[in-house]
């Protein structure tokens, strides 16, 4: 999820030896550069709390859906719960380890590339994003489309949208990572040293449009689309006549169960615009910048902000999906669980 900053080498190996040198040149005076690294570690230190909560939420409510048997049901959102659950943990794990590791020579560079690069985070972060267009997609022919729904979406094209987030999310992080990861004053970064500028630029413009522009695309046709056919279910059902009365109390309850899938899902999307705006805006600023800038704090803070959807998207989840919250609710000793008569069973 690191986003590159400019530095460009044609050999990565060099960078053991020389990028020490070229950041340390960027600075104007030596405690200007130990406030920096301060300031740094304390964002680096955070961003390891933020994964860990995130780690810690997704991991509950992937075992709530389990001991509620509504994984099967809700397949992609389980997905999407264990992908933020893997890229939280490499996460807080890796970060954690470059906190207390110092990488020199060639086989620091080794380690760094093979092991202390954000591929174990990043590959299922882009594969979560992945997921979520999935999942909006899917919503969208159950309700939209519901009859073609019924007869053609079939388990196996879900598990295989399933599949390709999985493998598309790893393939996209390991490709680009493989080319821009090196070490600087001892410690491993990712995405960072560049062969060219313009490769830098070409990938931050396709990085930007398809993970965040062509996703806020897709929640506004798709949703904007839902919400009219729902509000066409609303008033066909208002309209019913008494003689129809109990076909219309079923009808009432599926509109119900539609509203607040949608709901769920308009949090989520509204969630995803508010905590990755700042990381996608200054990702497209530093990667299209002519000027080669080190890390700052305003990058660490889009980061801890981006990872807070990791954190809140499962309470939306919780809250939304009644069997789900039945399941957390017995975790807490002498607390009452809802009847079953009480709540609404997503479909």
């Amino acid at each position: 999820m690191i986003t590159g900053q400019g530095y460009t080498s044609e050999d990565p190996t060099e960078l053991v030896t020389t990028t020490t040198l070229d950041l340390a040149n960027q600075t104007t005076g030596s405690s200007m550069t130990s406030s920096s690294s301060r300031a740094d570690f304390y964002f680096q230190l955070a961003l390891v709390f933020i994964a860990f909560v995130g780690m810690a939420t997704n991991g509950v409510i992937l075992y709530a859906m389990l001991a509620a048997k509504e994984y099967k049901k809700h397949a992609l959102i389980f997905n999407q719960n264990l992908l933020d659950f893997v890229s939280c943990s490499f996460l807080a794990t890796m970060n954690a380890i470059k906190l207390r590791i110092y990488l020199r020579g060639t086989s620091g560079y080794w380690l760094c590339l093979l092991l202390l690069n954000e591929g174990g985070s990043w590959g299922p972060f882009l594969g979560s994003l992945i997921n979520l267009e999935a999942i909006t997609v899917e919503r969208y022919l159950k309700i939209v489309h519901a009859v073609w729904a019924k007869v053609k979406l079939r388990n196996w094209m879900i598990y295989s949208a399933m599949a390709f987030s999985w493998i598309g999310g790893i393939v996209i992080a390991e490709v680009a990572l493989i080319h821009t990861t090196g070490i600087a004053d001892g410690r491993c970064y990712s995405l960072l040293f560049w062969k060219s500028q313009e490769a830098r630029k070409a990938f931050g413009i396709w990085y930007f449009m398809s993970f965040y522009v062509i996703i806020l695309l897709i929640f506004i046709f798709c949703y904007g689309r839902i919400l009219v056919v729902i509000r066409h279910q609303a008033r066909v059902v208002a309209g019913v006549g008494h003689a129809a009365a109990d076909s219309s109390s079923a009808q009432s309850q599926s509109n119900k169960i539609q509203k607040s899938i949608i709901k769920t899902m308009i949090l989520v999307s509204l969630l995803y615009f508010v905590t990755y705006t700042p990381m996608f805006v200054l990702s497209i600023r530093r990667n299209t910048s002519d000027e080669n800038k080190p890390r700052d704090n305003s990058f660490f803070a889009s980061v801890i902000i981006s990872y807070l959807y990791n954190c809140i998207n499962p309470f939306i989840y919780a809250t939304k999906f009644d069997p789900v919250r039945r399941a957390l609710l017995r975790l807490i000793p002498c607390k009452k669980t809802s009847q079953p008569g009480e709540s609404i069973e997503m479909s």
